[in-house]
C-alpha cells in the first residue's frame, strides 16, 4: 500500500487512501554552508519529490526543524520567497537536526490519485492554517503558534498557545474540540519551574484548557469510553520557547471513524501518578482515522515506558527498541480490535513518516541503525531534543496508513 523510497539526503513515502494520494518527504540539504544555501537545497528536494508524485503545489503541511532559534526569522522570509501563495501551514521547530545540517524540513503533501476520481481542495489561509477537503473529510492543519517568554511562566503562555489555536480552528468556524493530533515543543522541558518542572506546567495547563471539550466528535467505536484526548508529542526544544501545533477534521460523511488508541502495555498517559505529574498528560497513545477501506494512524510520541515505568535506564539502544517495540504493540490488528476496530490493525512497515527525537547527538547512529534495522528505509527526520523524563533518552513519533483487511 505504501511505496517508500530513500536516498542521500532524502526520504518519501507514498499511499492512495479513497482516491486521494498522500506524499510524506523529509529532505536535509546536501549543499551549501550558509542558512539561505541550505534551504534552497533541502526546498528543491522537497519540490522535486512532490512532482514526481503528482502532488506539485499541494504542500498542505511541513515542520521546519532549525539548529538556531535565532535562525527562525530569516529561516520563515526564505520559505515565504520559494512558495509566495502556496505556502502550506509551517511550524519552526527549534532543535538541531542530528546530521549536522543546520536545518532539516518534513512535509505533507495530498493529490488526486491515479484513479483520477476524487478531487482535492485546498484552502490557503496564511502560514498557519491550511485546509484541505477530499473524500469528506476537512483536514485543517494548523501551525506555529508561539508563546512569548515574556508573557508569564509555562502554564500562562501554554494557555495562551493554546487559545491562539482555538481563535485559529474558530476564525474557520472549527470547534478546538475537533483536533486530532497536536505538537508541544517546549524549551527546557525538564527544567525547573518555581517548585515544579516546566512540562508539569505544561500538563497542568493542558488538562484546564481541555476541560470544556469533548473530543472524538461522537465518531467513536461504540465500545470506546471517556475519556478521549488527541494523540500528541509534548518534547523539548532549544532555548525556552512554547511552540504549537494541531490538525482537526471537520467530518461529513457518516462512515468516517475517530479511534483513540491505548497501548496494551503502557498505563494510558491520562491515568498516571501523581508524581509524575499533579495533572496528567492528556492524550491518547495513537489516533486513527477511519473512512472507507483505509485509515490514517497518528502515532504519539512515544519512549521506552511500560505500564508507566522508564524501562532500561541508560542504554539508548535497548531503549529505542522498545520503543519500536510499544508502537508495533499500539498498531496492531489485535489492539485495533481490542479498541472496537477489528477489521484494521497495521505494523511497523505500514508507518510512512517517523521523527526519531534523541537526547544526545552522541546517541544517534546507534538510534538510527536500529530504526533502519527495524523500520527500513522511510521518509524520517532524526533530531536532538530533551525528552519529558531525564532518563529517557529517545522518542519516536509516526504516521502510518493501512487498508481494513476484508
Amino acid at each position: 500500500m505504501i511505496t517508500k523510497e530513500s536516498g542521500e539526503g532524502v526520504g518519501c513515502s507514498a499511499a492512495e487512501l479513497n482516491g486521494v494520494r498522500h506524499i510524506l518527504a523529509t529532505a536535509a540539504p546536501c549543499r551549501g554552508t550558509g542558512l539561505e544555501e541550505q534551504a534552497a537545497s533541502a526546498l528543491r528536494t522537497i519540490e522535486a519529490v512532490m512532482h514526481e508524485h503528482g502532488a506539485r503545489g499541494s504542500i498542505v503541511q511541513q515542520s521546519v526543524f532549525l539548529k538556531d532559534i535565532d535562525d527562525v526569522e530569516t529561516c520563515r522570509r526564505i520559505l515565504r520567497e520559494f512558495y509566495g501563495p502556496q505556502m502550506p501551514a509551517t511550524s519552526f521547530v527549534p532543535q538541531t537536526p542530528c546530521e549536522g545540517q543546520l536545518l532539516a524540513i518534513e512535509a505533507w503533501g495530498v493529490g488526486r490519485g491515479h484513479n483520477g476520481k476524487t478531487g482535492v481542495e485546498i484552502d490557503r489561509h496564511g502560514e498557519h492554517l491550511v485546509i484541505a477537503r477530499h473524500s469528506g473529510v476537512a483536514w485543517a492543519h494548523a501551525a506555529d503558534f508561539w508563546s512569548d517568554a515574556s508573557s508569564g511562566g509555562v502554564y500562562q503562555r501554554s494557555l495562551a498557545a493554546f487559545e491562539q489555536m482555538s481563535r485559529m480552528l474558530a476564525n474557520r468556524r472549527l470547534r478546538y474540540e475537533q483536533v486530532v493530533r497536536t505538537w508541544l515543543y517546549l524549551g527546557d522541558i525538564v527544567g525547573a519551574e518555581g517548585e515544579t518542572q516546566r512540562y508539569k506546567e505544561l500538563n497542568r495547563a493542558r488538562t484546564d484548557f481541555y476541560r470544556p471539550f469533548a473530543f472524538g466528535m461522537g465518531r467513536t467505536p461504540p465500545c470506546c469510553r471517556p475519556p478521549v484526548y488527541p494523540a500528541s508529542t509534548g518534547i523539548g526544544t532549544c532555548g525556552r520557547c512554547i511552540v504549537m501545533s494541531c490538525i482537526a477534521l471537520e467530518i461529513s460523511r457518516p462512515d468516517v471513524l475517530v479511534i483513540p488508541l491505548e497501548n496494551p502495555q503502557q498505563t494510558s498517559a491520562f491515568d498516571y501518578g501523581a508524581h509524575y505529574s499533579p495533572r496528567s498528560p492528556k492524550f491518547s497513545r495513537a489516533m486513527a482515522v477511519a473512512a472507507g477501506d483505509s485509515a490514517t494512524i497518528f502515532v504519539s510520541g512515544t519512549a521506552s515506558i511500560t505500564e508507566s515505568e522508564t524501562r532500561h535506564v541508560g542504554d539508548v539502544e535497548s531503549q529505542t527498541e522498545l520503543t519500536l517495540d510499544n508502537i508495533e504493540a499500539l498498531i496492531s490488528p489485535d489492539n485495533f480490535r481490542c479498541h472496537g476496530a477489528s477489521q484494521l490493525g497495521a505494523a511497523l512497515d505500514d508507518l510512512a513518516l517517523v521523527r526519531v527525537y534523541v537526547k544526545r547527538q552522541e546517541d544517534f547512529e546507534k538510534t538510527r541503525a536500529v530504526c533502519r534495522r527495524r523500520l527500513g528505509e522511510l521518509a524520517a527526520v532524526y533530531t536532538v531534543a530533551d525528552v519529558c523524563r531525564s532518563e529517557l533518552l529517545v522518542e519516536i513519533e509516526g504516521v502510518g496508513f493501512v487498508r481494513a483487511r476484508q
